[in-house]
């Protein structure tokens, strides 16, 4: 340990005197000086108290004559590379003696004063010698802290959890680390030495990623693949930058991590997300085939009902949930666009009426099971909306299902709209749990839930919320929570801006659509009976004329006898599927102006573009809906009105 009393031992001056009485006067004049010193008997003892520290040494001419000088000598040759010890020799006067001489060839650093010299040259000199010795060993604290920095460096280096490696400008592995060698499975000489190209199973990756260096660039998490010593490879992910020196390439330092285990996880998370992909894919499809006949029965049903109001009122419901049945069918194919935020909004024009009817048939189960009384206050007046039906629906039901639950049973929950600063201001308001003041800025955040204050578990994962802000928001309005605390119930307010109303859209379809439709030859193509049989149905009541098959190869048959304008066909159909139909109908000159239209439960992008290779001119998802074929058939319609033009 390097304390106060080592530091003094370091700055002793060690003499040597002929006699005790002129060690006596030495020491005392040199006490008067401030100088530290201690008389030794000779040139032996002297190099014993050099083994405990001392600044400089003090000898006259005839003790560097003895044999003892040896001692000295040999304690000088063996000094550290920082120390020159300083040596004071007090000659005889007169010429050089061959003694003076030898001392200076061998004590080094010598420094001859010749006698008898004045006190206070004597006290310079030794002054002098003992800056000297200062700054040695400041020069050593120095030469010992670089030497710690680099004990520690050397220690980072080779311990590091990572692996670490030095290359040349010219790709040779100076040096690598324990983890390095211990991830690649390398022996030391197997390793460094050699080219990094060697162990890169990419060698152009490695080329380019040494002339990036070399241009100065620093390398982060850059992706490679390394061969391992026992054929097997590491994905890695490497940090590089170059040490310069006056402007040249010493080395470039590498950092390795392995990453092989993170990476087999992703490749089989991404494994997994396709084939959920392609299990919803095959469940949208498998849901949607049914969901076909169902809403063209309905489409029959309302076009046959006449005026009966209760019938009117029926099929609008039916109608209203077959259509919220198809959206979250369409949603099974967009779950991770939906999770990214990436909802598409189907805008029509509508009244919040509309929606709040819907809502309350969503919610209306939850609410008679919990006993609640429900009010609700409508303006006279209708406000219109451009919106998505289906996502406002989803939100003021998210909003009622939310007050059925977190109400106790035989809870009151007003439902109101109004108009206020040209938006339409909706509002659910319930006596039920409440919010805690900490979390009412927190209710619209992913997976926020409120601890239930009576009743147990409430349900549901939290995202109810999350997903009504968003698609709020997505409608260019807002919402917000308010509550007075728990157990004061809770008030939800929705404000959407109000648009001008237009037509209701099914009174449009009533009034053109059979007249489009009235001179059309229509041939429908499904291996799935009650689909073919059921859209047959619809577009017979609309005036089309209408051919009927229930397979590729049928309906192959039935062109010969039945050349229809528009071609309405299934894809996935066991045999010939509707992808060969296509190509065979495109690969006929005489059905050349048939529009093939691609029904089918099939919906992704890929699926879009093989019915597109296939030569179809459109894709629709089953179940059909009546305003899609309607803008199909005017396409047509216009098309034809196009063709007579040219011709």
């Amino acid at each position: 340990m390097y304390d106060a009393a080592t530091a003094a031992t370091e700055l002793r001056l060690l003499l040597v005197a002929p006699t005790a009485h002129d060690s006596r006067i030495a020491e005392s004049m040199l006490e008067r000086a401030g100088v530290l010193s201690l008389c030794c008997r000779d040139l032996a003892e002297v190099s014993l108290e050099l083994e405990r520290g001392a600044a400089a040494v003090l000898v006259p001419e005839e003790a560097v004559e003895q044999a003892d000088r040896e001692y000295l000598s040999h304690w000088l040759a063996k000094q550290p590379p920082w120390s020159d010890l300083p040596v004071l020799v007090l000659a005889r006067p007169g010429a050089d003696s061959a003694a003076v001489a030898q001392a200076m060839d061998l004590l080094g650093n010598v420094t001859v004063l010749e006698r008898p010299i004045r006190v206070a040259a004597l006290v310079s000199a030794v002054r002098t010698a003992l800056r000297a010795r200062r700054r040695q060993y400041q020069a050593r604290g120095q030469l010992e802290q670089i030497e710690r920095s680099e004990r520690e460096l050397r220690d980072f280096f080779e311990n590091a959890a990572v692996g670490l490696d030095w290359i040349s400008p010219d790709g040779i592995i100076l040096r690598a680390n324990r983890a390095e060698l211990a991830m690649l499975g390398y022996a030391q000489d197997e390793y460094v030495g050699h080219h990094v190209a060697e162990f890169h199973v990419d060698r152009a990756a490695i080329e380019d990623m040494l002339a990036r260096l070399g241009h100065g660039e620093t390398l982060n998490d850059q992706p490679a693949r390394l061969r391992c010593q026992d054929g097997t490879i590491k994905d890695v992910l490497i940090d590089a930058s170059v040490l310069w020196e006056h402007g040249r390439f010493v080395h470039a330092r590498c950092f390795t991590r392995d990453v092989t285990d993170h990476k087999r996880a992703e490749d089989a998370l991404k494994d997994a997300d396709r084939r959920k992909d392609e299990f919803l894919a095959m469940l949208a499809h498998e849901l949607r085939n049914p969901l076909a006949p169902i809403r063209h029965s309905l489409h029959i049903l309302r076009m046959s009902a006449g005026s009966d109001p209760a019938s009117g009122r029926v099929g609008e419901m039916m109608e209203r949930q077959v259509n919220y049945m198809v959206r979250l069918v369409d949603d099974l194919m967009e779950v991770s666009r939906i999770t990214r935020g990436m909802i598409e909004l189907r805008k029509e024009p509508l009244t919040v009426a509309a929606v709040v009817r819907s809502a309350i048939e969503t919610s209306r189960p939850l609410i008679e099971a919990g006993h609640h009384r429900l009010e609700v206050r409508m303006p006279v007046e209708p406000l219109a909306l451009e919106g998505d039906p289906i996502r406002l629906t989803q939100v003021i039901a998210n909003l009622l299902n939310n007050a059925a639950k977190y109400t106790d049973e035989g809870g009151h929950i007003l439902l109101s709209a109004r108009a206020e600063d040209q938006a339409a201001v909706i509002m659910v308001r319930d006596n039920g749990a409440g919010i805690p003041p900490e979390m009412v800025p927190r209710v619209f955040d992913l997976f926020a839930q409120i601890a239930p204050i009576s009743g147990g578990p409430r349900g549901g994962l939290g995202i109810g919320l999350t997903l009504a802000k968003r698609l709020v928001e997505m409608h260019g309005g807002r919402i917000e929570a308010r509550s007075e605390g728990p157990g004061k119930g809770a008030e939800f307010v929705v404000r959407l801006p109000l648009a001008v109303a237009s037509q209701d859209p099914m009174a449009r379809h009533r009034g053109s659509f059979a007249t489009l439709l009235a001179p059309r030859r229509v041939l429908v193509v499904d291996d799935n009976q009650d689909a073919a049989e059921s859209l047959a149905m619809l577009l017979r009541l609309l005036g089309a004329e209408v051919g009927v098959a229930y397979g590729g190869a049928a309906a192959m048959k039935m062109l010969a006898s039945f050349h229809p304008s528009v071609m309405l066909l299934d894809i996935g159909m066991p045999g010939m599927d509707g992808y060969e139909v296509a190509r065979r109908v495109r690969a006929d000159p005489a059905l050349s102006d048939v529009l093939l239209i691609a029904v089918s439960g099939w919906g992704q992008e890929e699926d879009r573009r093989r019915s597109q290779s296939a030569g179809f001119d459109h894709h629709l998802i089953k179940p059909a809906d009546v305003s899609a074929l309607e803008a199909l058939f005017v396409a047509l319609e216009r098309r034809a009105e196009r063709h007579a033009v040219e011709h």
